[in-house]
């Protein structure tokens, strides 16, 4: 009967406390080491270089972040430098203009270059209180931008003319 003390033996030093030092349980220090060891056996994996597929190469897209500045870039707001002045420098008073007057109630101006219909009619509307039907504009051959303003109906061109001191 002494091998079945023997088993027991055995069976009660698996189960509870060691029975010498060198059967001691690994802790979890010495599972980071098996682990790093392992590790360190094993061949390291480089990063795969990505096949490319496409001729043509897209930046990766980047975060936009919209402005938030800290102070102004001007101090002060920009003028208006294009105002009705500038606009019409001169009326015309040559005779094929007067004939325009008389006849098909259009007043004729020589505006600034950058002038746009628009502002030509809303500078005569302001000027003159008269109200324009149409605009027509042409640059002449010494490089002056020309304006045949169409008045309406409502508007006779010829006392406006007088009023502006043209006749």
């Amino acid at each position: 009967m002494a091998p079945k003390k023997k088993n027991a033996a055995a069976a009660s030093t698996s189960e509870g406390a060691p029975a010498a030092e060198g059967d001691k349980p690994q802790k979890g220090g010495a599972k980071k080491a098996a682990k790093a060891a392992k590790a360190v056996k094993m061949s390291v994996v480089r990063k795969v270089k990505k096949v490319r597929k496409n001729v043509h190469f897209f930046r990766p897209k980047t975060k936009i972040v919209q402005r938030n500045p800290k102070y102004p870039k001007r101090s002060t707001e920009g003028r208006v430098r294009m105002d009705k002045y500038r606009i019409i420098q001169c009326p015309v008073t040559t005779e094929s203009a007067m004939k325009k007057i008389e006849e098909i109630n259009t007043l004729v101006f020589l505006v600034d270059l950058q002038a746009t219909k628009l502002n030509i009619k809303e500078a005569v509307k302001e000027l003159y209180d008269v109200k324009c039907a149409k605009v027509n504009t042409l640059i002449r051959p010494d490089g002056r931008k020309k304006a045949y303003v169409h008045l309406t109906q409502d508007y006779d061109a010829l006392d406006v003319a007088n009023r502006i001191g043209i006749i």
